[in-house]
């Protein structure tokens, strides 16, 4: 039933695009209900250009005709559409599970506006209950990973770090990093987390997004819902 929850934001964020506009286009299972909706408007004549976060969309975007470019070609995006692994009421958010956050981050930050689409299970009172994604450069990896650990324990936060896919096989981003998920439970002090990890040096980003999303999509067995942050 969340895929169709999915389904359901999704569609309802691709009614807010229009012809001409300039999109940021986001990473996940339910960002990819949303490539395809557009998929469909554009089919029926819509004219739009997406900037992808991932080579993942990229290639699904590719392949059903929605038109494409770069940042570096198109700095500047009308709107980015993009789910969540969580959202607070504040619309701060957790995202990084598929592996994108800094590209999903850099795209969202170059547009005027960001959608979040999402099912009702991604909705919280208070984030960390989904691990934090820390994306690090593989270099000195012990030694950041010993400086985020630090961070954690001043913060009152447990101080379990994972390297997602493990030591034998890493997983690597589109950027060439890696990816310590942090397991916190519950993150009291997000905006001091998020500036106290991003000055490790070593951390390339985190999957705290703050002060970024304009709305929210959040479908639920009542229905698609409005959310906006308070």
């Amino acid at each position: 039933m969340s895929e169709q929850f999915k389904k359901q934001a999704a569609e309802r964020a691709a009614e807010d695009v229009s012809s001409g506009m300039r999109l940021g286009i986001g990473t996940g299972s339910t960002a990819e209900h949303f490539v395809r909706a557009l998929a469909d408007r554009v089919a029926g004549g819509l004219d739009v250009i997406g900037v992808p976060t991932s080579e993942r969309t990229h290639d699904l975007a590719k392949s059903l005709g929605i038109r494409l470019t770069t940042l570096d070609e198109m700095p500047e995006l009308d709107l980015t559409v993009d789910g969540a692994d969580e959202l607070d009421p504040h619309l701060a958010l957790i995202k990084g599970g598929g592996g994108a956050l800094l590209r999903e981050k850099i795209v969202a930050s170059a547009s005027a506006r960001m959608i979040v689409i999402a099912d009702e299970s991604k909705q919280v009172d208070r984030l960390g209950r989904f691990p934090l994604p820390i994306e690090v450069v593989p270099f000195g990896l012990e030694a950041t990973r010993h400086a985020i650990v630090k961070v954690l324990a001043e913060l009152v936060l447990p101080q379990k770090l994972e390297l997602r896919g493990g030591a034998q096989a890493p997983f690597v981003t589109d950027g060439g990093h890696y990816i310590l998920d942090a397991h916190l439970e519950k993150i009291g002090e997000v905006r001091t987390l998020a500036d106290r990890l991003v000055a490790i040096p070593g951390v390339v980003d985190h999957g705290l997004f703050i002060d970024l999303a304009a709305k929210a999509y959040v479908a639920g067995a009542d229905g698609v819902k409005t959310v906006l942050p308070i």
